[in-house]
C-alpha cells in the first residue's frame, strides 16, 4: 500500500504537524482532482522543509506548536520560486490554516494569517507568459506537411492526421491538454464549430474551432472511419483523439492527459530538435493562442474570456462580452475574417 492511503495514526505519530497535514491532504484527496492534490502535497511538503529550518520538526512537534508565523517564514522562502507556484503554494498553505481552525485542532487568528500572506507575498504581473511563438508557427507548419506525406503503414498515416488536428485543436482553441484529450466526437457542433466543455473548476463553457482545425479533425476522422464502425460503440460516445500506437490496436481507445503531452515532445524533438523539448508544451500552445488573440485584437477582455482565465483579477474590471461578440472577436483573431 502507497503512503498516500495509509491510515494517517499509522504512519504519523497523532497530533503531530505531519498528522495534521496528512488529515488535510486527504480532505483535498477528496474534494480536487489528483493533479490539484499533487500540487497541495508539493506545497505542504515545502511547508514542512521551512518548518525543519526553523527547528520545528514537523514529525516531532505538536500541532499546537505551530505558530501562526510559519506562514510568514513560507512566503518568505517562496521567493526563490516562481510567482506562479509562490501564489498556489501560498494558497495551500492557507488552506492548512483554514482547515486547523475548522477543525478546532489548535486556535487560529485568520485574518492575520491573511496579512502575513498580503504582506509578504509578491503582488501577481499581468504580462504573458515567454514562450517560443515562432517555434510553435514552425512546428504547425511542419505537422501539416507530414500529415500529407506518403507513408506505408496505416497507424502512421492514422497518427500523422491524427496530430495534426490535435496541434490545431490545441493552438486554436485555447483548450487545455486534457480538456482535449478528453472530447468526444459527440461534443462538437459540426455547423457552428464548437464545443461545449466542461474545464477547469468542474464549469461548462463553450470552446470555438477554427476552420483550419475542424478541417483537419474531418481528415483524421475520415481516415479512422472503418475503425470506428468496426468499434460496436455509437460515434458520438468515440473519443476525438484515440491512441494509435502498437499497444492500441485496432480499438478505439482513448488518448490520456499523459499520452497528449509525449506527443507534443516526441513531435517536438522529431521535427525540431532535442534542444527544444521543454520549451514547447502542451500549454504552451494555449499561451499562444492567447498571445494570437491580444495582438490581433487588442482586447485583454475578449481574450481572458476566450481562454477562460477566471481567476485573473484584471478580467473583473471590464464588462462582460456578449456571445455574439466573442464569436464575432474569435473569427478575427484566428482566421482572419
Amino acid at each position: 500500500m502507497s503512503p498516500s492511503h495509509l491510515d494517517v495514526n499509522e504512519e504519523f505519530q497523532a497530533g503531530t504537524i505531519s498528522w495534521a497535514i496528512e488529515r488535510y491532504l486527504q480532505t483535498v484527496r477528496q474534494a480536487r482532482s489528483p493533479r490539484t492534490a499533487q500540487t497541495y502535497r508539493n506545497a505542504l511538503n515545502a511547508f514542512s522543509s521551512v518548518l525543519n529550518a526553523h527547528q520545528l520538526q514537523p514529525d516531532k512537534f505538536s500541532i499546537g506548536d505551530l505558530p501562526e508565523e510559519a506562514i510568514a517564514w513560507f512566503a518568505e522562502a517562496l521567493k526563490e520560486k516562481s510567482p506562479a507556484t509562490e501564489s498556489l503554494y501560498l494558497t495551500a498553505a492557507a488552506g492548512f490554516y483554514d482547515f486547523l481552525a475548522a477543525e478546532d485542532l489548535i486556535k487560529v487568528n485568520l485574518p492575520r494569517i491573511r496579512l502575513l500572506i498580503r504582506q509578504r507575498a509578491r503582488r501577481p504581473g499581468q504580462r504573458l507568459p515567454q514562450f517560443p511563438g515562432s517555434a510553435i508557427d514552425e512546428l504547425l507548419t511542419k505537422i501539416d506537411l507530414l500529415a500529407g506525406a506518403s507513408v506505408e503503414d496505416a497507424a502512421e498515416r492514422l497518427r500523422n492526421l491524427r496530430d495534426r488536428a490535435f496541434f490545431y485543436t490545441l493552438a486554436d482553441t485555447g483548450l487545455r491538454v486534457h480538456e482535449a484529450c478528453n472530447l468526444k466526437r459527440g461534443d462538437i457542433d459540426w455547423n457552428e464549430l464548437k464545443a461545449i466543455v466542461i474545464g477547469k473548476g468542474n464549469r461548462e463553457a463553450v470552446i470555438r474551432f477554427s476552420e483550419r482545425s475542424i478541417e483537419a479533425i474531418k481528415d483524421y476522422l475520415k481516415a479512422r472511419a472503418v475503425l470506428d464502425g468496426a468499434s460496436g460503440v455509437p460515434l458520438t460516445r468515440l473519443p476525438l483523439f484515440a491512441r494509435h500506437d502498437p499497444g492500441a490496436g485496432k480499438k478505439i481507445r482513448p488518448m490520456t492527459t499523459t499520452t497528449g503531452r509525449n506527443i507534443v515532445a516526441e513531435r517536438v524533438r522529431t521535427l525540431l530538435g532535442d534542444y527544444m523539448v521543454g520549451a514547447i508544451t502542451p500549454h504552451s500552445f494555449r499561451h499562444y493562442f492567447v498571445t494570437k488573440v491580444l495582438r490581433t485584437s487588442g482586447n485583454l477582455k475578449l481574450a481572458q474570456e476566450l481562454a477562460r482565465h477566471r481567476n485573473i483579477a484584471v478580467t473583473q474590471r471590464y464588462a462582460h462580452l456578449s456571445d455574439d461578440e466573442l464569436d464575432k472577436g474569435y473569427r478575427q483573431a484566428i482566421e482572419g475574417k
